[in-house]
């Protein structure tokens, strides 16, 4: 469902570095945000954002020009990482044959270890920093 393109699209067009893909959620300490979507045929789903502090640093040194934020502004940063990588999805899912789905709000889960059982995941890879995204179909 959500397209691995759109976390590409944030580290090509929003970070501009080189990045990897592995299969297997991270296992570093993360800040964990998550974004509750609604397929047009009335499945839900939950993605979550699992970012460990480098990475998430690196986001708010790209839009808030900080070199050390403090625990509050990378959470705020976790939530904004959320709403644009399930927002782009959202545009590339409108944009092409796939299903097409709305977004809620995002929400801060927790800092600490990613445990959730989930269906789909994801991790990038920018040099040794790591967010990962996951998706776990929840029962209506």
């Amino acid at each position: 469902m959500l397209d691995k393109q759109a976390a590409e699209n944030f580290c090509v067009h929003q970070i501009r570095e080189p990045h990897e893909l592995d299969d297997a959620p991270t296992q570093k300490r993360t800040l964990i945000a998550y974004i509750d979507i609604d397929t047009q045929d009335g499945k839900k789903q939950r993605v979550y954002i699992a970012s460990d502090k480098d990475f998430m640093q690196r986001v708010s040194k790209l839009f808030l020009e900080e070199d050390e934020s403090d625990e509050d502004t990378l959470k705020d940063m976790t939530l904004e990482t959320a709403n644009l990588i399930i927002g782009s999805a959202k545009v590339i899912a409108e944009e092409t044959t796939k299903e097409p789905f709305t977004i809620g709000t995002p929400h801060f889960e927790k800092i600490g270890e990613f445990n959730f059982p989930v269906d789909n995941v994801k991790t990038i890879k920018i040099g040794n920093d790591e967010l990962t995204i996951a998706i776990k179909k929840i029962d209506a």
